[in-house]
């Protein structure tokens, strides 16, 4: 990943939290997703397994435009979501791949 990860974290979330939000764009986003020891093709892969897990779908979006970015096509992001259904449920598995189609 050699460009930086545009975040879309609202101003007023800015505003009222701007430390929370400096933790997120320059730890998170740039040290943590830029340590060598994983791609950012896995990384991507771990973190949609983690939000879908969690059942975290509000993320999703962002996270699915993330790792297409950092080359995982749909068909991968379908295949993930499908071996994951078995191990976190239908029903997370089914919301994630309406985040796709919206």
């Amino acid at each position: 990943m050699n460009d930086r990860i545009e975040s879309n974290i609202p101003k007023e979330m800015r505003d009222i939290a701007p430390d929370f939000v400096d933790y997120g764009e320059n730890i998170l986003f740039e040290k943590v997703w830029r340590d060598p020891t994983l791609t950012s093709k896995e990384r991507s892969l771990i973190t949609l397994s983690a939000l879908i897990s969690i059942g975290n779908t509000e993320q999703l979006p962002f996270h699915l435009q993330l790792a297409k970015k950092n080359g995982i096509n749909e068909k991968e992001i379908i295949a993930l979501i499908t071996h994951m259904a078995f191990y976190v449920g239908w029903p997370k598995a089914t919301t994630a791949i309406n985040k796709i189609l919206s």
